[in-house]
């Protein structure tokens, strides 16, 4: 079982809802909830700089814990707005918890660290709290499938750890199979998995089998089909479920927080993206009230095993885990 714990990373803020952590498996401790970035956080016509703002709005609404990645192609407008908040006064680098990711093109053992590089770099810190293998699969750089098995890729996250460039390691998108195997055969375990957890894809079974291991879960695109995304088959929950907005009444909170206190409710860490001011302090606006067991279990009924992210482009090749 998962266990909330009130370290709050040394910050205090009047206005700020401020979010307690669990202590992972290597005894760092993380933010239950955090803002998720990349292109998918932005509307299409908007620029990168509405990245740099949102996590500046991010930290002063009382996030500490900001979740990218290298393909997002934002890691330098997180920096920014790491910096604008820093530069504020609102935070020190300590008080952050920053994870970013490997991407599937460099997966070789040599090529991890010099990646992790790469993306301080663009982010402008010294180190990042947590550093994942975005996916299992590895890819050349012209996107083709790549003879890399991810035991290989985990060394070279080992190294990166032992260097101080990332205090945390884990993976994302990682299958029971594949989890079980890094496990078995790494010096280092995971702290994290970072899959998509929502109503239509609850994977509590999963979730259970990784909570065992004492790998906590991170859950993205945790409203799962809230808003239909114009897919024309998507199942639901919407916004006006009558289930969920009975609750939302009961609890004076939106349908969307009711599904973020869900994710919570189980122990996960959920990443809700957004780039509207007044939505990003609501996402985090969850620490006042708590679902009953029963309620948890209504909501997982929605289950349909259906993913918004499903990456159907690789599924022929090596280690695709869905």
């Amino acid at each position: 079982m998962v266990v909330f714990l009130l370290f709050y990373l040394g910050f205090s803020t009047a206005a700020a809802v401020l979010s307690p952590c669990i202590e992972l498996n290597d005894g760092n401790k993380v933010p239950v909830v955090a803002l998720g970035t990349g292109r998918a956080t932005a509307k299409e016509d908007d620029t990168n700089d509405i990245v740099r703002d949102s996590v500046l709005w991010a930290i002063e609404a009382g996030y500490r814990h900001i979740d990218t990645a290298a393909i997002y192609g934002d890691e330098e407008e997180v920096g920014q707005g790491i910096a604008d908040a820093i530069a504020k006064g609102i935070v020190t680098r300590e008080q952050l918890f920053i994870t970013t990711k490997l991407w599937n093109d460099r997966h070789a053992r040599h090529q991890v660290v010099p990646s992790l590089q790469e993306s301080l770099s663009r982010l402008a810190l010294d180190y990042v709290d947590l550093y994942l293998i975005h996916f299992p699969i590895a890819t050349k750089s012209d996107d083709s499938p790549a003879d890399i098995d991810y035991l290989e890729t985990w060394e070279g996250m080992e190294e990166a750890r032992e260097l101080g460039l990332t205090r945390s390691i884990g993976v994302s998108n990682f299958n029971e199979t594949q989890i079980d195997r890094l496990v078995a055969n790494s010096r280092v375990k995971p702290v994290i998995n970072e899959i998509e957890v929502n109503p239509t894809n609850t994977q509590e079974s999963f979730v259970y089998h990784c909570q065992q291991l004492g790998v906590a879960v991170m859950a993205y695109s945790p409203f799962g089909f809230l808003v239909s995304r114009k897919i024309s088959d998507a199942p639901p929950p919407r916004y006006d479920d009558p289930i969920l907005v009975a609750m939302a009444q009961k609890y004076g909170k939106t349908t969307g927080q009711i599904l973020l206190r869900y994710l919570i409710d189980r122990g996960l860490i959920p990443i809700p993206k957004s780039t509207n001011k007044n939505r990003i302090a609501e996402n985090i606006d969850l620490f006042d009230f708590q679902l009953t067991a029963e309620e948890v279990a209504t909501i997982s009924a929605f289950n349909r095993n259906k993913r918004v992210i499903d990456m159907k482009a690789y599924k022929d090749y090596p280690n695709y885990p869905f």
